[in-house]
């Protein structure tokens, strides 16, 4: 169905343009490939997974091996790798699903992802033939494991400064490792280690190392906060002869395999934090429509109906998000091919062109997951924090997910820096919106009653917190010009603005399709972006303020205020009524159900 929409949004473009939501894919156009897949999925977690995850947080020996062995079987390991190498070859759209339905997986999931993301992709899009030929039916079979090794004790967001050591041996034949690496998912079981090491001492370099060489020792398994059930060790390199066909894409690259490969990552860890949210709503209605407090569910009190609409509200716009930039990066992608591009240069072209979209959604879906599950624990109250009861678990698991694929700090760093970059380039052009707004704050503001079109309203808020966003970021850039990187809480306060702006424009695009698929049954979707609309537009306001009050005084300090108050201006909207009407919907179905 995805292949019916265009895309004519670069990326990073959606801060100063208006998508069109016809062009815009959403999961209600799934198509029934996609939805067998899923219910695969869904299947392999009841029978395969659920059932002992107590066993697996326990690291049962050969537990975990033997589910991805399983995995592998039913070919969900071999999603994303194309058929010549045993795989299915599906689009990105298809790859994200399978992550979501797993990502209810717990450490499970953990695994799969690092299995089949950051352990497999490398090899498939900086292999040359010889060694795709030789790895890839054996990672998608599940014959072999995967890991990937990046953090060293010294070098974590800073990557690049690692210390391990690749040294030519002297007949030519083989590189020598000698290091250390350090959180390593899947060590204890992998047969294959994507490592990357400098040689030469400053040519980063990646590496396909095998468990059998000598001189790879593993470290004792890690005692971790969460995902106990998933393999972290140290792993270490002591004259590790790796023989010289093993190098992985080009010497001094190694930065290329790494970054591509996260802007992947970011936008898989959003679709597996998706999944961990739906069912821990799931969860969360079960029992507050089961557990009774003054003779009643507590289900039945507003308190719950706030929290419980509030998970599935911010679970929505998260899904919304997610399945908009995947659609963009396959249309990409196909674009790409189109253009004569290699398979593996066109997925990480697309990719690359949406590493903002990734960024945001890294973030912001971590952060749902971790506001989900807070929750839950909050609404299983004393239960909740009980090991005894899964919101135990699903709290401790999502904790991670601020941490992986770089910090949510460095992305959102990321998010402003990378604009920044491309509008230098001239492939964004961010000055002209950004002359547009300073020009309208000096002129008489509109009070016009606007257009009488089906979401005017909510087309003019999104439009003015795209004012808000390049006002506050162009007289931030104008201010400090290159020494802005050193003000991080600014660039910080602008990445949650711009936040803010794609994750409600993304509930927008839906909720426009979902009408045109529904009409007056889609009632209930507009309680949904009214209510996100309503406070993000809250959100976005304070993020502003602060930016504002850290680089400004004076004159320059209010008209800044009033900018913002224009573009922040909210109609009165009854969100507690609208919250019911959510939860309600949830409480009936006793599932999430959006």
């Amino acid at each position: 169905m995805s292949a019916t929409l265009t895309n004519t949004h670069k990326g990073g473009e959606f801060l100063i343009t208006d998508a069109v939501s016809a062009d815009t894919f959403i999961p209600e156009r799934f198509s029934e490939e996609h939805l067998m897949m899923a219910s695969m999925a869904d299947e392999f977690l009841e029978a395969e997974v659920f059932p002992n995850l107590d066993r697996i947080d326990a690291q049962e020996a050969g537990l975990m091996e033997s589910i991805m062995d399983k995995a592998g079987e039913l070919g969900l390991l071999g999603i994303s790798v194309p058929e010549e190498y045993g795989g299915f070859g599906k689009d990105f759209i298809t790859g994200m699903l399978i992550t979501e339905k797993l990502g209810a997986g717990h450490s499970f999931a953990v695994a799969m992802a690092a299995h089949t993301g950051i352990g497999t992709l490398p090899i498939l899009y900086f292999g040359n033939k010889a060694q795709k030929d030789k790895y890839l039916p054996k990672l998608a079979s599940g014959e072999w494991k995967a890991s990937y090794c990046l953090t060293e004790p010294g070098s974590g967001s800073d990557a690049l400064a690692a210390k391990t050591k690749a040294v030519l041996s002297a007949d030519g034949k083989h590189y020598i490792l000698n290091g250390q690496k350090m959180w390593i998912t899947n060590a204890g079981f992998a047969d294959v280690f994507v490592v990357f090491a400098q040689i030469d001492g400053d040519k980063f370099t990646g590496f396909i190392v095998e468990k059998g060489y000598n001189g790879l020792t593993l470290g004792e398994e890690e005692h971790k906060m969460g995902i106990k059930g998933s393999s972290t060790r140290q792993v270490f390199f002591m004259d590790c002869k790796v023989p010289v066909e093993n190098l992985l894409g080009d010497i001094g690259k190694g930065h290329l395999i790494a970054f591509n490969i996260l802007n992947i990552g970011r936008a898989k860890l959003a679709g597996a934090a998706l999944g961990g949210c739906k069912k821990a709503i799931t969860t969360s209605v079960n029992y507050a429509s089961t557990r009774e407090q003054f003779k009643l569910p507590i289900a039945k009190f507003g308190a719950i109906k706030h929290k419980l609409a509030e998970q599935a509200i911010r679970t929505f716009a998260m899904e919304s998000s997610l399945y908009r930039a995947a659609h963009q990066i396959d249309e990409k992608e196909k674009q790409l091919l189109s253009e004569g591009k290699e398979f593996a240069k066109a997925l990480l072209g697309a990719a690359e062109e949406y590493a903002v979209e990734c960024a945001i959604l890294k973030v912001y879906g971590s952060e749902v997951l971790d506001y989900v599950v807070d929750e839950g624990v909050q609404i299983f109250g004393g239960y909740g924090f009980s090991a005894d009861y899964p919101m135990d678990r699903a709290y401790r698991d999502a904790r991670i997910n601020r941490i992986f694929e770089g910090t949510n700090e460095i992305n959102r760093l990321l998010m402003l820096d990378m604009l920044l970059k491309r509008a230098m380039k001239g492939e964004l052009d961010l000055m002209t919106p950004a002359q547009n707004v300073q020009k309208e704050l000096m002129a008489i503001p509109d009070f016009g009653n606007g257009e009488d079109t089906p979401f005017a309203a909510e087309k003019k808020a999104l439009s003015n917190m795209k004012k808000a966003a390049l006002m506050v970021a162009g007289s931030a850039v104008q201010k400090y010009m290159m020494q802005l990187g050193k003000e991080q809480e600014i660039i910080m306060n602008i990445a949650d603005m711009i936040i803010e702006i794609y994750t409600s424009e993304s509930v927008l695009l839906r909720v426009e399709n979902l009408t045109e698929m529904k009409g007056d049954d889609a009632a209930i979707y507009h309680d949904i972006l009214k209510t996100h609309l309503n406070d993000s537009i809250d959100r976005l306001n304070i993020a502003g303020k602060n930016a504002i009050n850290s680089m400004a005084e004076g004159d320059e300090n209010r008209m800044l205020h009033m900018g913002l108050k224009r573009f922040t201006k909210t109609a009165a909207f009854n969100s507690k009524e609208a919250r019911r009407r959510i939860a309600k919907n949830l409480i009936d179905a006793n599932k999430y159900c959006f």
